[in-house]
């Protein structure tokens, strides 16, 4: 199984007092996104790093697929590691092909026809038709066009395991959007197990299975965005994923909090007039269609079944928010 696993973890350096990761521990299971978010200087690049031992760990164990990383070579270890970082590194005299295929080569016990296969395919994964492509040069690509082959390059050998560093943190934000987007698109094709380094929340939140902060070499809190959202562990998680916010919170809760089995806002007679939504869709998704059909509810479905879970209304959605932000002020107050 290609987990990543972190058994106390800690990495010190000489002549600092204090570690930069500091005894951390916790999963990423197979074929799942984890985001590392925090402030600068957090540990989160350290930790990555220490994954294909770029970085030494002090003590502790990272378990690859069960194997501890310092019990293998490290230069083996990384040839089946992808590995995309914020400067994309291509050969400026090699083409986007002959970019991408070095790391195969590199890897050996490929053949010329499967490698051209391989590339070929890559290339249509990252949205890079080959015809158009494969002689081109970096200098003739653009920004967001180079991290894509960066991205090919990485999964040219087919690694169970994917690291990203801040990789589209020089892009525009359309591009960086875009990139976004690609890169959720090609995981639900491949399904690798990622581990992503990004100071960006909104990225984080919008790729990640699950989120891991990390604040003065500590992990603070690992969870998905919803519960980040909704159960921040501290003053420092809720201030640096904005708990408080109220858009970001309809952005990302589900709606199955908000659900009646029979709103008093729709009579018995027109349950089944109502518009649909999917029991999975937000409270923002829902809002919107409130507002867009003016209805006084929403029939939530299950996508696969058909069969209706109950009803969403303006009042279902303020409850829950209201109830949401109740329970944050209590936990703060306990803090005092």
């Amino acid at each position: 199984m290609a987990t990543i696993v972190f058994n106390e973890i800690t990495k010190r350096y000489a002549g600092t007092e204090a570690p930069a990761v500091d005894n951390v521990s916790f999963e990423v299971p197979e074929g799942s996104t984890c985001m590392l978010v925090g402030t600068s200087g957090s540990g989160k690049t350290t930790l990555l790093r220490m994954v294909n031992r770029l970085i030494e760990p002090t003590s502790g164990a990272i378990l690859l697929e069960g194997k501890n990383v310092l019990d293998e070579n490290p230069i083996e270890l990384r040839r089946r590691i992808g590995y995309v970082i914020q400067q994309v590194g291509l050969f400026p005299h090699m083409t986007i092909a002959e970019n991408i295929r070095i790391t195969a080569d590199i890897a050996g016990g490929w053949d010329k026809q499967k490698i051209n296969q391989r590339i070929d395919e890559l290339m249509d994964l990252v949205g890079l038709p080959p015809s158009e492509y494969r002689k081109r040069f970096p200098r003739q690509l653009s920004g967001g066009q180079q991290q894509r082959v960066g991205l090919a390059r990485a999964l040219a050998t087919d690694p169970a395991i994917l690291l990203m560093d801040e990789p589209f943190g020089a892009l525009d934000a359309i591009t960086r959007a875009r990139m976004q987007d690609e890169l959720l698109r090609i995981q639900r094709d491949v399904h690798k197990t990622i581990l992503f380094v990004s100071h960006d929340i909104e990225e984080a939140f919008k790729l990640g299975d699950q989120v891991a902060v990390m604040s003065q070499g500590k992990l603070i809190q690992l969870g998905t965005p919803v519960e980040l959202l909704a159960r921040p562990a501290n003053e420092f998680v809720s201030k640096l994923v904005g708990a408080d916010n109220i858009v970001r919170q309809l952005q990302y809760l589900p709606i199955d909090g908000t659900l009646d089995n029979r709103p008093e806002a729709v009579s018995s007679a027109h349950w089944g007039d109502v518009p649909t939504i999917s029991n999975q869709a937000t409270l923002f998704d829902a809002l919107l269609k409130l507002l867009e059909t003016n209805a006084p509810a929403l029939a939530a479905e299950d996508p696969q079944s058909q069969q209706r879970t109950g009803y969403v209304t303006l009042s279902s959605i303020n409850k829950e928010i209201s109830q949401l932000r109740g329970e944050q002020s209590s936990r703060a107050e306990s803090r005092i």
